[in-house]
């Protein structure tokens, strides 16, 4: 069953798992299988002011809607393009007084769309609204709870006017919400700013090791008249050579996690028992929990009481973060490392973790060199472990060149940014911003090495006084979040 720009990918039904997506054709790492604009979005409660309303980018001056004064946009292109969707959510908001939350607001964008174009496929889908997953009957008592509070929050902003759901109904979309609201990020990929449903992408399987990525790519509003004008949209991409037939997966979680952790989030987030290979087999668990080689091999009792300091350690690093106190956070890092060191193996996760706050908040305070010591061990444990094409690596190792490059290590930043475009490029495709920025350090990170190896004392002066004359540029303030997650779960 193909539709309208999906002519490469099918629907068919797999034993044990529902429906899933299946390859008409052949893909190489890299490919596009198929880019799914949203059916429909919001941007979070929290950055309403701050994104823009259509194409979810951040930006410093956003228009208001001069009608409900809630809706911000990058300008009149953004503003016409969401006219649309945005005309009954405007007289909604001025009826009521104020906007709703971000589930009632993507609950009603969905309903007005159903109500102008019905419930059944719309122009591009595999699937009706109707037939997506809503998972409501496995809700705990709290998620029921909930749901009750959701739908009566909607019925209140519901204009009387509108055509009118069933209560049933209602909870079905608010379950389509919570099973399968994707995750929007800002142009740089590293924040989440908003929600959105993409009735396709639904379709694809988890995998913990998949043959697909997904990305979110904010579009090109700029270019309004030229064939370069593209609207906010999801591409799945190849991560490795797919012929016809295969299915096509995705990770909902991070690799990062042994395989138990990673089965108790899918059970808890998505309703499934994860029966993929590396679950099954625990696949690079020994790796991820790995300890100390050599003559005096820690003992089973002093590797337990490292890891719960890690765990203890972690957990007083995320308060400290969230606080702004990125030199106790520093502090506590360096304490953990050296209980960690002679009892855990390069490649375990409780030392990679602290291995990449360390590197993170060291480089925001600039302190480069150490910085760009830890950031390399991260990213040798991180390249045993994660799949070579993997967006989460390629942008640990574009931090670690960056990081490197600060430091004055042009050899090493240059290699590693290298590293982190081949990557990307697979996994986010030239035209993102992020692959272009990362094209723009390429090249000056290659012109920065030709110059070091034609005369390194030349190359340190000319380097210490560009740093005495601008400001360096500054790594972003470490955020005390995860990077974007495939599907958006609330909390």
């Amino acid at each position: 069953m193909t539709r309208g720009g999906m002519e490469s990918v099918e629907v068919f039904t797999t034993e044990g798992k529902g429906r899933g997506l299946k390859a008409q054709k052949e893909f190489l790492p890299g490919d596009v299988i198929f880019a799914e604009p949203a059916y429909a979005a919001v941007v979070f409660d929290s950055l309403t002011h701050v994104i823009c309303h259509t194409c979810f980018k951040r930006q410093e001056r956003l228009h208001r809607c001069g009608q409900c004064k809630f809706a911000h946009y990058c300008d009149r292109t953004c503003q016409r393009a969401a006219w649309l969707n945005h005309k009954n959510e405007c007289s909604a908001i001025k009826r009521q007084g104020k906007a709703p939350t971000e589930n009632i607001r993507l609950a009603a964008r969905i309903m007005w769309k159903i109500e102008r174009e019905g419930s059944g496929l719309s122009e591009g889908c595999l699937v009706s609204i109707d037939d997506l997953q809503n998972h409501v009957d496995s809700f705990d008592e709290e998620e029921k709870k909930e749901l009750r509070a959701d739908v009566e929050s909607f019925l209140e902003f519901w204009p009387p006017h509108s055509q009118q759901f069933g209560m049933q109904y209602i909870s079905h979309i608010f379950g389509v919400i919570s099973c399968n609201g994707f995750t929007l990020s800002d142009q740089r990929g590293l924040q989440a700013v908003g929600v959105g449903i993409f009735p396709n992408l639904c379709q694809a399987n988890h995998d913990c090791w998949p043959n697909c990525t997904v990305i979110f790519n904010n579009g090109n509003h700029e270019a309004v008249r030229s064939m370069f004008h593209t609207q906010m949209r999801i591409e799945l991409r190849a991560l490795s050579k797919i012929s016809p037939g295969d299915e096509l997966t995705v990770s909902y979680v991070d690799f990062l996690n042994l395989s138990e952790e990673r089965r108790k989030q899918l059970k808890k987030q998505y309703y499934f028992d994860c029966t993929c290979e590396h679950c099954k087999k625990q696949v690079k668990d020994d790796l991820m929990l790995a300890v100390k080689e050599g003559e005096s091999k820690p003992s089973a009792e002093m590797v337990k009481e490292v890891i719960q300091f890690s765990k203890d350690t972690l957990e007083k690093i995320s308060k400290a973060r969230m606080e702004g106190l990125y030199h106790e956070v520093v502090k506590l890092c360096r304490e953990c490392l050296k209980k960690q060191e002679p009892v855990l193996g390069d490649t375990n996760i409780y030392l990679l973790r602290i291995l990449s706050i360390a590197s993170e908040v060291l480089s925001y305070l600039q302190m480069f060199e150490e910085a760009a010591d830890y950031a390399k061990r991260m990213v040798d444990g991180y390249l045993k472990i994660y799949h070579p094409n993997n967006a989460q690596l390629g942008m640990a190792v574009m931090r670690a060149g960056v990081t490197h490059w600060h430091a004055g290590l042009i050899e090493a930043g240059h290699g590693l940014i290298c590293k982190a475009y081949a990557i990307l490029l697979i996994t986010h495709g030239p035209s993102h911003p992020i692959t272009k920025d990362l094209e723009v350090m390429r090249v000056q990170t290659e012109m920065e090495l030709r110059m070091f190896q034609q005369n390194e004392f030349m190359y340190y002066k000319m380097r210490e006084a560009a740093l005495k004359n601008q400001n360096f540029q500054v790594m972003p303030e470490p955020s005390n979040e995860t990077s974007p997650g495939l599907f958006h779960k609330k909390e």
